[in-house]
């Protein structure tokens, strides 16, 4: 169920929103403050907060600004009274996703806050698309570096290739000859014995014993398999 916070201070706002939202199968916070609002944040891990601008003690925009801090991907929906550019700038400035102007129609919010987790939840499976997982292994191919238990391992452009090249083929056998040609080009010119040199520097930087290798198989006569 995905979780709703409401920081506004007016209560006739925040019950008429809590109804809409409660219907459409969310579960809502409720803050009056923009204090009580971050508490409430940093023990609940809300999807999306509803701030109001104006907030006894530190502001919505305020608010907005530690909630960004805290939590990457929470969406933020901003309520002000004023339908002033400011406003939303600054809005948006501090981190908001989108804006609402009082008087508003609780069910524009309610389908707004939708699409709004809806374009959350596109990004957020696009940003695990560029990982790749073979755990102990983590490859993130956005910025080609690879993980070991949540720990970098230092590589190179080859040495993550090749690791690439295993991961996303768990079990099957790759010949020297093959592992050249995907991971040098087709046009490569060179001693193919590059292959083991490489294949050797990296079991010692993932493998607990190197000479009795755990992930990177050799298949005698053909050449290496990462072990599923």
């Amino acid at each position: 169920m995905n979780k709703i916070l409401l920081v506004e201070d007016e209560s006739s706002i925040r019950g008429f929103l809590k109804i809409n939202f409660e219907r459409s199968g969310f579960k809502v916070l409720e803050a009056e403050s923009g204090e009580e609002g971050l508490r409430i944040a940093a023990l609940e891990k809300p999807q999306v907060a509803i701030l109001d601008v104006m907030l006894p003690g530190i502001d919505g925009f305020k608010v907005c600004q530690e909630l960004r801090k805290m939590f990457t991907s929470i969406g933020i929906m901003m309520l002000t009274a004023k339908a002033q550019d400011l406003d939303k700038i600054m809005g948006l400035e501090y981190g908001a996703d989108d804006y609402v102007v009082k008087p508003f129609n609780p069910m524009e919010v309610t389908l707004r806050v939708k699409a709004l987790i809806r374009r959350l939840e596109a990004e957020q499976e696009e940003i695990e698309g560029d990982i790749i997982e073979s755990p102990p292994f983590k490859l993130d191919t956005y910025s080609q570096k690879l993980y070991k238990d949540n720990i970098e391992i230092s590589v190179t452009p080859k040495e993550y290739m090749i690791m690439k090249i295993f991961t996303e083929n768990p079990g099957k056998a790759f010949s020297r000859d093959e592992l050249l040609n995907l991971a040098w080009g087709y046009n490569f010119v060179g001693d193919p014995k590059i292959v083991d040199v490489n294949i050797r520097r990296l079991r010692s930087k993932i493998e607990e014993n190197p000479s009795d290798p755990t992930y990177i198989e050799t298949i005698w006569g053909t050449g290496y398999r990462w072990r599923k």
